[in-house]
């Protein structure tokens, strides 16, 4: 299959709906990362994407829609209140909602759980997607299953040539990191994935929010992902990944120790700092990751793709405060470490 990769315009848009309606997959960019993007009410479509992306089935996607009126038919009775609250305070935008599913909605999207999640980004060409498919779109990150997300139309187009006909190029993403996943299932609101939307902005909302214990941990042996991200080692280089956590000094001189570790055994070691803090590093090899968690989410994806690029084969990263924005940085960042942390 050869991969077209297109510019947003009208006529790449009508190609993509039809695409779409024929059951045929489509990257397209969204204000988060690139999603890989399905028919959600066709079952065979869903499957290509797992097959496209080596996606284990127990992984459900995030169905988009492209207005609020599209969301009835997907779930089973109406919002609670608490939904309502996040739809009118955070839609469209980085915020994925999970529902009561209705039976309109394969198993295969929602891997067989009795909740679906939806999404109404704001990204512009996202919208224009959905509309022209008329049909809402099941997308996860249009990167082979385990890869760093792409931030952009280059990212996809290395992972998914030859397996999708048609890469949409919107430019960069704005906000770098998957959607914040939140269930509201029940009275207060509980944070699956982090993302963009954080903890302290939902309490202002809602009153209250809770964040699940398995984002920062590894899911128990048996237990089962109610949310994308948070069963399998994700968004990983090809080297290996430690993250050191601490006073920053001491961070510093833990990294330049192990990088120099990894130098006399003939390894490839690269290290993601903190932009200010590149000149403690000297002329070791890095790559900079920003100044602040945002800037960091932004940066992060698209390092780690660019350590493979360099042929690293050993990575040593700072970490950031699990606060704010920062908690989703280290959500992802420990992810791709496996969970691989140095305390100092």
């Amino acid at each position: 299959m050869q991969t077209q990769l297109l510019p947003v315009t009208p006529s790449a848009l009508a190609l993509a709906g039809t695409l779409i309606r024929a059951g045929e997959l489509v990257a397209f960019p969204t204000e988060t990362v690139y999603g890989l993007g399905a028919d959600a009410l066709n079952a065979d479509a869903v499957k290509r994407i797992f097959e496209a992306k080596g996606r284990p089935g127990d992984n459900p996607l995030i169905v988009h829609i492209s207005a609020v009126e599209q969301l009835s038919p997907l779930i089973a009775g109406a919002p609670s209140p608490t939904a309502r609250r996040l739809m009118d305070a955070c839609w469209p935008g980085p915020m994925t909602l999970i529902f009561p599913k209705s039976e309109r909605i394969p198993a295969a999207v929602t891997a067989g759980l009795d909740t679906v999640a939806v999404r109404f980004p704001v990204h512009p060409a996202a919208q224009a997607l959905i509309d022209a498919a008329r049909r809402p779109v099941a997308a996860p990150s249009a990167n082979r299953s385990g890869r760093p997300s792409p931030t952009a139309a280059a990212h996809v187009m290395e992972d998914m040539a030859g397996r999708i006909p048609l890469i949409l190029d919107g430019g960069p993403c704005d906000v770098g990191l998957e959607s914040t996943v939140i269930d509201v299932t029940g009275e207060t609101p509980r944070i699956l994935r982090p993302g963009g939307v954080t903890p302290e902005r939902i309490a202002q909302i809602c009153g209250d929010v809770q964040v699940d214990d398995a984002v920062l941990r590894p899911l128990r042996e048996g237990e089962r992902p109610r949310s994308p991200g948070m069963k399998y080692r994700h968004y990983a280089p090809s080297g290996a990944l430690t993250i050191v956590q601490g006073e920053p000094g001491a961070v510093v001189a833990a990294i330049r120790r192990m990088y120099d570790d990894a130098l006399t055994d003939g390894r490839r070691p690269l290290i993601l700092a903190l932009t200010h803090r590149l000149p403690a590093y000297g002329d070791r090899r890095c790559l900079p990751l920003g100044d602040s968690a945002d800037e960091m989410a932004r940066a992060m994806f698209a390092a780690l793709r660019q350590a493979d690029a360099l042929d690293a084969d050993i990575l040593f990263s700072e970490a950031v405060p699990a606060e704010g924005v920062g908690l989703a940085v280290m959500n992802r960042l420990e992810r791709a470490a496996g969970f691989n942390i140095v305390s100092v």
